[in-house]
């Protein structure tokens, strides 16, 4: 059976193409009993147009690509949901990209997020969305920030939690070193001084903005740190379990307190911790960073930074959506402040 076309309809309607289409776009004002006329043959009908011959005609497509590095962090689906929520909202629909950093080197994920980039701007989508790999590296090189400008040159590119050097991006960001102060904060507050940071890379922005956090906080209290008790080496709940393992096989004292530079490691120190034989928090507090799902649901409830993950994908998809529509007053950065989530995991030390 042939397709109906958008001739079809205005023929059947005695009406011309142009005024199918204003009903269609909703583009310009339309006679009442006309419109009727027409949404009932494209109902009776079932016409879908044609998204590709609309995109040529718009120079839409439609389509937003998201480049990140690790579907499998429970981080990253919260900021989709926010970005899908606002961008459905705004007619859009989303060409995801994962550059599977969870079973790859760093290398070969940057290769991918290359390639997808490629592929991306070769699908015409209307912008680009960015979280995480390459934006994330505090010293990025100079060739995969050029990479991503001369993107950026021809289509809108978002970057959300991260940055590159020598060029000018749209990004939206949650201000992680004040969320680092205000969980440590939390901490000192509680009584605890013996505090320790496991988690996170070192040359990860995300990981050196935690870190500042936690040191200024510490230093403010007037509180020595001890660099020993400060031990990095990532982001997975195995991570929280060997960083656990390697601060408390260790001689002399131990702390009351950890600091984990995101939920998965917190669940791994909990995991540790309870194996250990420890108390949460009787023997030792622990928090987290990013406030995912489990956070809330496990036993005991996890204190943690709220990254304010679906505000996040919100801000993003809406910015994205000023600069594909080419509205000149969006500004180039966006900062949301954190959220700090007082659950079960942490309490005043046992010896106070």
């Amino acid at each position: 059976m042939k397709p109906v076309t958008v001739y079809d309809i205005a023929r059947e309607a005695n009406v011309s193409v142009a005024t199918v289409s204003r009903v269609l776009n909703n583009t310009a004002p339309v006679k009442a009993s006309t419109r009727e006329k027409i949404m009932g043959l494209i109902n009776k009908h079932q016409f879908q147009p044609n998204a590709l011959a609309r995109s040529l005609i718009k120079k839409e497509t439609g389509m937003i690509g998201i480049i990140l590095p690790d579907i499998t962090n429970p981080f990253f689906p919260e900021v989709l949901a926010g970005l899908e929520q606002e961008a459905r909202n705004n007619g859009y629909t989303f060409f995801l990209c994962d550059t599977g950093s969870h079973n790859q080197d760093s290398k070969a994920q940057y290769s991918r997020e290359s390639q997808y980039l490629r592929i991306l701007a070769e699908k015409q989508v209307d912008g680009i969305i960015m979280i995480g790999g390459r934006i994330d590296l505090a010293k990025c090189s100079r060739e995969m920030a050029k990479e991503v400008q001369e993107v950026n040159n021809r289509l809108p590119v978002v970057l959300i939690n991260g940055n590159l050097p020598g060029g000018k991006f749209h990004r939206v960001m949650t201000d992680q070193t004040i969320g680092a102060m205000q969980v440590t904060d939390h901490l000192i507050e509680l009584g605890h001084t013996d505090i320790a940071f496991i988690g996170g890379y070192n040359q990860m922005s995300n990981t050196v903005q935690r870190l500042s956090g936690f040191r200024s906080a510490m230093e403010q209290a007037g509180i020595a740190m001890r660099e020993d008790w400060i031990i990095t080496g990532g982001f997975k709940v195995h991570t929280g379990k060997a960083l656990m393992s390697e601060l408390f096989s260790r001689d002399g004292r131990k702390p009351t307190a950890v600091v984990c530079a995101n939920d998965l490691v917190a669940i791994g120190a909990i995991k540790y911790a309870v194996t250990a034989g420890l108390s949460i928090p009787g023997d030792i507090s622990i928090t987290g960073f990013d406030d995912i799902p489990l956070a809330e649901s496990m036993i005991p409830e996890l204190t943690t930074l709220s990254l304010r993950c679906l505000e996040l994908g919100r801000t993003a998809a809406s910015i994205m959506h000023q600069l594909i529509t080419r509205n000149n007053q969006v500004s180039e950065l966006t900062t949301l402040q954190p959220k700090l989530m007082i659950r079960e995991t942490t309490a005043p030390p046992a010896n106070r």
